[in-house]
């Protein structure tokens, strides 16, 4: 009677409990495996030890929740919590597209200079007003061009070629500067359409050439380093408003804490995932300076100065101590 008694008032309490904990939910266009999977994963695994009990992070990766753009207006409207995005930002926080400009971060010391730097707080109070706040920069890479058609060396051989972009118009123009047939497509439609042969190429970090088995449907992958994207871990407005002071900046903090730990195993696996490539690509290096003189017309194009802003750029210039 007693041990029925016991068990009982364990289970009436146990859903009280268990509703005490604050779940965060967060998307991301990846899929599992992906980088963007292993940096949630260790995101989790950080939290949940800085706030035991309190929170229950949930990851949802290839875009459980919704289109990448609508999840991103869910954070403002409450529907949606946080989400890991890169490219897509740029459509709510004109600013971001700073890392659409090619050939201006070196490395990802560069990144991370510029991140602590007046200029990435500019960056991240681009976010007032849009319903979101930016918690952390994290990384992405340097991204590569891959085909199914021929290596490309110079601009000249991307003439005729559709490589898919981001829906952004920063990287549809560069692609289009340099000659190739620029195609915005959402991640999510890459793959299919370059089995299907509705695109040639594409343009991604090569750990994301990797676990999203794009070395299956693409014979050469060019080591362009155009541009450096990191990904930008964005909460909604609503849902922090929600949360208890103290919660809400474990969870601010633990995310810029982890921020180093995201560029060095980028780094690392930059450097091992293009090794392994090597077995599934033909992998070529590309003339850098042909590609840097074909695309310096960009620094100058309304498309990018008005959209980013010339004090962006300049406020980027200084801190990187470009002249």
């Amino acid at each position: 009677m007693t041990r029925h008694l016991l068990l009982a008032t364990v289970a009436s309490i146990m859903p009280a409990f268990a509703s005490a904990q604050t779940v965060l939910q967060i998307n991301s266009s990846l899929p599992e495996g992906s980088f963007a999977h292993v940096f949630l994963q260790e995101y989790e695994q950080r939290l949940e030890a800085a706030a035991p009990d309190e929170i229950d992070v949930q990851i949802f990766m290839s875009n459980t929740l919704g289109k990448e753009e609508d999840v991103l207006q869910g954070l403002s409207l409450g529907t949606h919590h946080a989400s890991l995005s890169a490219s897509a930002v740029s459509q709510i926080n004109t600013r971001t597209a700073i890392f659409d400009l090619p050939y201006l971060f070196e490395d990802r010391a560069a990144v991370q200079t510029f991140a602590e730097s007046p200029a990435g707080e500019m960056l991240a109070d681009g976010f007032d007003g849009s319903g979101m706040v930016l918690a952390a920069m994290w990384d992405n890479g340097f991204r590569q061009i891959t085909n199914a058609v021929r290596p490309i060396v110079v601009p000249a051989d991307l003439d005729s070629l559709k490589i898919r972009t981001p829906t952004n118009k920063q990287r549809v123009e560069m692609f289009n500067t340099l000659g190739a047939n620029a195609t915005p497509l959402s991640f999510g439609e890459v793959y299919s359409a370059l089995d299907q042969g509705t695109i040639d190429g594409q343009e991604n970090p090569a750990n994301v050439v990797d676990t999203a088995k794009l070395f299956e449907v693409q014979g050469y992958m060019s080591l362009s380093n155009h541009v450096y994207l990191p990904t930008f871990l964005v909460f909604g407005e609503p849902y922090l408003a929600s949360l208890d002071e103290d919660l809400r900046e474990t969870m601010m903090t633990v995310a810029k804490e982890m921020a180093p730990w995201t560029f060095d195993w980028g780094e690392t696996t930059d450097t091992e995932t293009i090794a392994a490539l090597a077995d599934k690509l033909e992998i070529n290096e590309i003339d850098f300076a042909a590609f840097q003189a074909a695309a310096a017309p960009l620094y100058e194009s309304p498309t990018f100065v008005d959209v980013i802003g010339a004090d962006m750029i300049a406020a980027t210039k200084t801190a990187l101590g470009i002249e």
